[in-house]
Parts: C-alpha cells; sequence; structure tokens
C-alpha cells in the first residue's frame, strides 16, 4: 500500500515571507515572560522560607512576612498567628496562579500565534493545549485573571481593618467587572463558534 504523498508547500511571495517571518518578533516577548516566571519562583521561595523561619520562632523573618503582606495590629507580633499564616498561603497561591497565567500565555500564545511546538504523543503536554486556539485562550485567561481577583479580594477580606471602605468597594466593583468581562468573552465566543458551525 502506497502511501499518501505530503501536500505540496505553496510558495510565498518574498512580501508575505517577510510578513509571516515577522511573527518571530514575538519569540523575544515570550523568553522575557520566561525570567518574569523565574523572579515569581524566587519570590515564591523567598517569602517560604520566611514563613518557615517564622514558625520556628524568628523575628527578622516574622517581621518580614508582616512587612510584605501590609498586615497591622494593635500590639507588636511575637509569632505567627492565623491570620498572619492565611495571608501568606493566600500570597503563596496567589504567585502559583499567576504563574499558571503565564505559562498558559508563554505555551499556548506561542503556539498559537508564533510555531508549533510539536508536542503530539508528549506524555507532559497539557490537556488544554491539543485544542487551543485564541478564542480557547481568551477564555482561559479570562478565567485564570478571575481566580487571581479572587484570591487579591479574600486576601483584602481578611485584614479587612486595615483597608479604607472605598478600597474594599472599589476592588469588589473591579473583581465584578472581570467577572462580566469573562462571561461576555465566553458568551461571544460560544457564538461565533455556534456561527461557524452553522456555515
Amino acid at each position: 500500500m502506497s502511501k499518501p504523498t505530503p501536500p505540496a508547500k505553496s510558495s510565498l511571495s518574498p512580501l508575505s515571507s517577510f510578513i509571516f517571518a515577522s511573527r518571530w518578533l514575538q519569540l523575544p516577548l515570550y523568553l522575557g515572560l520566561i525570567a518574569a516566571q523565574a523572579v515569581y519562583v524566587f519570590h515564591f521561595w523567598v517569602e517560604l522560607v520566611h514563613l518557615l523561619e517564622a514558625a520556628f520562632g524568628s523575628q527578622t523573618a516574622l517581621q518580614a512576612l508582616v512587612s510584605s503582606i501590609g498586615y497591622k495590629a494593635d500590639a507588636p507580633l511575637t509569632a505567627l498567628n492565623e491570620t498572619v499564616i492565611m495571608l501568606v498561603v493566600l500570597a503563596l497561591i496567589d504567585v502559583v496562579m499567576i504563574s499558571n497565567l503565564l505559562i498558559m500565555v508563554i505555551v499556548g500564545g506561542y503556539e498559537t500565534f508564533v510555531s508549533r511546538l510539536n508536542l503530539e504523543g508528549h506524555p507532559d503536554q497539557p490537556e488544554w493545549l491539543s485544542h487551543v486556539n485564541a478564542s480557547v485562550l481568551k477564555v482561559k485567561l479570562g478565567t485564570a485573571i478571575i481566580g487571581i481577583s479572587s484570591i487579591h479580594l479574600l486576601k483584602t477580606f481578611i485584614n479587612a481593618a486595615n483597608y479604607d471602605e472605598k478600597v474594599l468597594m472599589w476592588q469588589t466593583l473591579i473583581h465584578m467587572a472581570f467577572l462580566l468581562s469573562a462571561i461576555a468573552i465566553a458568551y461571544a465566543d460560544r457564538l461565533m463558534s455556534h456561527h461557524d458551525k452553522a456555515h
């Protein structure tokens, strides 16, 4: 049985080739995001080490944590309390979620707009990458931003005594705006997919 012949590559005009090759200008942007990811990893470990040191009684680490999360108490803190632990853990979760967002932008954006990664059959290929396109990427990014905003809002509510009422109100309104925007993007994407199927 003869193997099917691969389709012949269409020749592009010099101008078309130049315009199409311009997509590689995005490569430094994705490399920059990878560098930003490394900064987040370093920040995560610094905060985690401070948390562990504070748990074993280090006052220096405790003060570093308190200043980094913006926590204020009526009396000086001499040991970790539940609120500080919760705020630090939420900050660590926030870093992880932003890191996940970066991975989606780096991997999904590169695959969609620059070049194929050819990960088909790779055991570590992300499940969402097999059907990624610009619309799917927008919806996933919107969902990730809502998750990050939720963590920020929860941190604010836990530490509400140190925030002005206007800050609480505006953070809630901004979170609702993110939520409505994601719903609108998902709805528009659904309408477009139904329109494409109809044709």
